[in-house]
């Protein structure tokens, strides 16, 4: 990575953001490394928080990182299909996702995908779409039947985000896949984008959701944790319900070829500079 003087690091660098000085000691950590960004919850439905978040992304590929994202739309589909009269259903987290509801989960995604490449694109920074329909990169099988149309990734064609990379482009994935009769499945957005970070040997996975991270007994943020913690965590009822796979996921990537894998809460104000570029960081680290 090039060094960048401190007066154009002024210019991009949003003023409330990181010190410069922090910064400029954190630029040469990801060099040439890809970072996975998976947005969710608030940060899609909140137009100040979503601003903020495109002004982030945007930020990082002037500093030369290279950011790969995948973002969710589960609001937005609950959205459409209660606007069309159809219920949404669930089982452990997962949208219950029949024959007539892949077309609009499809549709809907593949529209949210083109509204943040046109929001990068007016804040100078040059984007391209992956879905279903275009260049898709996630092979899948079905889940199970009782999800119907949700897919487990298999497979995850690289050479396809490295070309938009080589490019210098912003990679903007939507969590859809096609099996091998190029039928299209909804896959949950934190399981697509643990698939890319492993594929890719991210060196980072962040997780923006609309929690801190992982929190003590006391509600106070634990910055960094390990395989041997989580347990001690979990059987003490720290971590519990919905957490305990998002964090059995998050270290599954840990543990093949991704450095770490950070929860950080998309409802603070630039959560992914403070968190790459800042000295403590923005969330819960999770390490081997």
């Amino acid at each position: 990575m090039l060094e960048i003087k401190e007066e154009k690091l002024n210019k991009i660098i949003p003023s409330d953001g990181p010190s410069i000085s922090e910064v400029k000691r954190y630029l040469e950590k990801y060099n040439d490394e890809y970072i996975v960004i998976k947005c969710g919850g608030s940060v899609l439905v909140d137009q100040n928080l979503f601003d903020i978040f495109i002004k982030d992304i945007a930020t990082l590929n002037k500093l030369g990182f290279i950011p790969i994202v995948v973002h969710g739309g589960g609001k937005r589909i609950n959205n459409k299909l209660e606007e069309l009269g159809i219920n949404s259903e669930f089982i452990n987290g997962l949208r219950i996702t029949k024959k007539e509801t892949i077309e609009i989960v499809e549709k809907v995604l593949i529209e949210f995908n083109q509204v943040i490449v046109e929001a990068l694109k007016k804040n100078s920074c040059d984007s391209e779409t992956i879905n279903s329909k275009e260049n898709n990169i996630i092979s899948v099988i079905k889940e199970n039947e009782e999800l119907g149309f949700v897919g487990t990734p298999t497979n995850i064609n690289k050479r396809i985000i490295d070309k938009i990379v080589n490019d210098k482009k912003v990679p903007i994935i939507a969590p859809l896949g096609l099996d091998e009769n190029n039928q299209t499945y909804n896959v949950n957005a934190d399981t697509a984008a643990a698939s890319i970070a492993k594929k890719i040997k991210a060196r980072r996975l962040i997780i923006m959701s609309d929690v801190e991270g992982v929190l003590d007994n006391n509600k106070k943020l634990i910055s960094e944790i390990n395989s041997t913690f989580i347990d001690d965590l979990i059987n003490n009822k720290t971590i519990t319900g919905g957490m305990i796979p998002k964090i059995k996921n998050c270290l599954d990537v840990a543990c093949n070829g991704v450095k770490g894998v950070v929860i950080i809460d998309g409802r603070k104000n630039h959560s992914i500079l403070f968190e790459l570029l800042s000295d403590k960081g923005s969330g819960t680290l999770i390490r081997q």
